[in-house]
């Protein structure tokens, strides 16, 4: 794909993905549990999200959660606590379960019956770049019309589909200067 940056960073430029923006920005708003995991607290919560009906328990299973439901249990009642890779599977099996549980609620929002959102293009830091090799970048702003592709790759977590859906649906639209827009500092939205 032309414009594509094949070895960003090499003179000192800043920033992340824009997908990987997107999906950070996505997170947010989904409202993920506050607590850590690593506190009590935190660890009740997401087995209570995790477990509270059978189709939770099903969704869990399916995103890598395979503990037995007396293991769950003795977790929930402090008489036992989980590994630190157990905890990494609650937490992970958490976000999959919470992504596939709000991706319609989001998408209906960034959609808004064809009206779609309005999102923000923070350009790549160039602080450390030296001035000879600096590129002239602004902020932009795109209105996104069409989430469902986008959403629905995060929501699996499924992060190469996400960078091409991104740049094919979205960052695109931009016109000719997209590939300044492969890497930003920040992408901006609300829904």
């Amino acid at each position: 794909m032309p414009e594509r940056n094949d070895e960003f960073g090499k003179y000192g430029a800043r920033g992340v993905k824009g997908h990987e923006a997107v999906a950070r920005q996505l997170d947010q708003l989904a409202g993920f549990i506050a607590t850590p995991i690593t506190v009590r607290r935190g660890l009740v919560a997401r087995l209570h999200y995790l477990t509270r009906t059978e189709r939770a328990r099903q969704a869990a299973r399916e995103a890598g959660l395979t503990v037995t439901d007396r293991t769950v249990k003795a977790w929930l009642e402090g008489k036992r606590s989980p590994s630190k890779r157990n905890l990494e599977r609650v937490e992970a099996a958490y976000r999959a379960v919470r992504r596939r549980n709000v991706a319609r609620y989001l998408l209906v929002r960034l959609n808004r019956d064809g009206r779609g959102t309005r999102v923000e293009f923070h350009p790549l830091n160039q602080s450390q770049v030296e001035r000879p090799r600096q590129r002239v970048v602004e902020f932009r702003t795109l209105n996104v019309r069409h989430w469902d592709r986008i959403v629905e790759a995060w929501s699996r977590g499924d992060r190469a589909v996400l960078d091409e859906v991104w740049v094919d649906d979205a960052v695109v639209d931009l016109g000719s200067q997209w590939g300044q827009f492969e890497y930003v500092s920040n992408i901006g939205f609300a829904a």
